[in-house]
């Protein structure tokens, strides 16, 4: 998985669908056009979840996948 540097990060760990989600569109609703928000997660719905959710809103899913951190994502917003 490519890092990316991350504007903000938000910290899912623990939660479960669809909370990862409605955190990360209030997270991607507070940036500025362009910035990277990296989002960490411990759901594996979230994948599913978190890939619908760009392609519907438009965000870009820069990248995303399992680490030993989690489910991390990195979303630029749109």
């Amino acid at each position: 998985m490519t890092d990316y540097t991350a504007d903000q990060v938000l910290d899912c760990k623990g939660l479960n669908c669809p909370l990862p989600v409605i955190k990360t569109k209030k997270a991607i609703d507070a940036m500025d056009s362009g910035q990277i928000l990296k989002m960490v997660a411990t759901d594996p719905g979230s994948k599913n979840d978190i890939t619908a959710w760009t392609a519907r809103t438009g965000h870009e899913l820069l990248s995303g996948g399992e680490t030993d951190e989690g489910y991390v994502y990195f979303i630029k917003k749109k």
